[in-house]
């Protein structure tokens, strides 16, 4: 399944995955975890990850991962977000996502990237093509670590952004790190993957994400959503061990 995830997005598998989501959530179909995103319950998660496998990470029915399903849970039971009419900005939309907002008739719904065929707009984000004040809410996960000036990209997320705006920009932080790490010099890619986690990944995280958010101008918190879920909910949600979701206000 990993290989699956390694070859996203492609329109062909897109559409191979979407009609084998049936028979497969049959096949895995049970009671011990479940997918909050759809609700779907099945008797194991699988194994995913790029240096070292997690247990119970990827969901076989939906393709979530444990931030996807920690994302929803947050959205759904502490944000109006879901049920609000908004003009919503998706970064590189992931598809477990994007089959869900895609239906919504209340959003003004743009995607937009580079490369992805779920994208509406073809955009760099350190240039996107939307005027200033535009997004009540900007969706941008798993894309900054990826940005080598990631200092204009958070610009470019601030000037699109409605006063009062959310960005929500979830990205793999060594919560242990007190200042983010980058080294240019590093090109070997399995170097890259060693230190970074992964080979198209440019730096590592620390603390200081959230003061990178801020000098772009936005005020930026950790919510530590996971921390108000039972045992039980992490449990049968299979989510991350440690993770704090990322929200930034213009």
């Amino acid at each position: 399944m990993k290989w699956l995830l390694n070859f996203f997005p492609r329109p062909w598998l897109i559409q191979l995955s979407l009609f084998f989501r049936p028979f497969i959530k049959l096949y895995f179909s049970g009671n011990t975890f479940e997918d909050p995103i759809d609700g779907s319950r099945y008797r194991t998660f699988l194994p995913y990850g790029y240096q070292n496998l997690r247990k119970n990470a990827l969901c076989p029915g939906t393709l979530s991962l444990e931030r996807h399903r920690l994302l929803w849970l947050y959205l759904e039971r502490k944000t109006s977000f879901l049920t609000q009419p908004l003009k919503v900005l998706h970064v590189a939309p992931e598809q477990v996502f994007y089959q869900v907002f895609k239906q919504y008739s209340h959003w003004d719904y743009t995607t937009t990237d580079l490369h992805s065929p779920l994208a509406m707009v073809k955009a760099d984000i350190c240039a996107l093509p939307f005027e200033d004040n535009s997004y009540d809410l900007i969706l941008c996960n798993h894309v900054l670590e990826h940005i080598p000036d990631d200092t204009q990209a958070m610009r470019e997320l601030f000037r699109v952004l409605k006063k009062g705006g959310r960005l929500i920009a979830q990205v793999p932080l060594d919560e242990d790190r007190a200042e983010s790490f980058e080294d240019d010099s590093i090109t070997d890619p399995k170097e890259r993957t060693r230190i970074f986690g992964q080979y198209d990944h440019v730096r590592v995280y620390g603390q200081d994400y959230y003061s990178r958010l801020q000098s772009a101008g936005f005020q930026a918190t950790a919510v530590d959503y996971l921390a108000e879920l039972s045992i039980e909910e992490q449990e049968r949600y299979a989510l991350p061990k440690r993770e704090k979701i990322p929200v930034a206000v213009k």
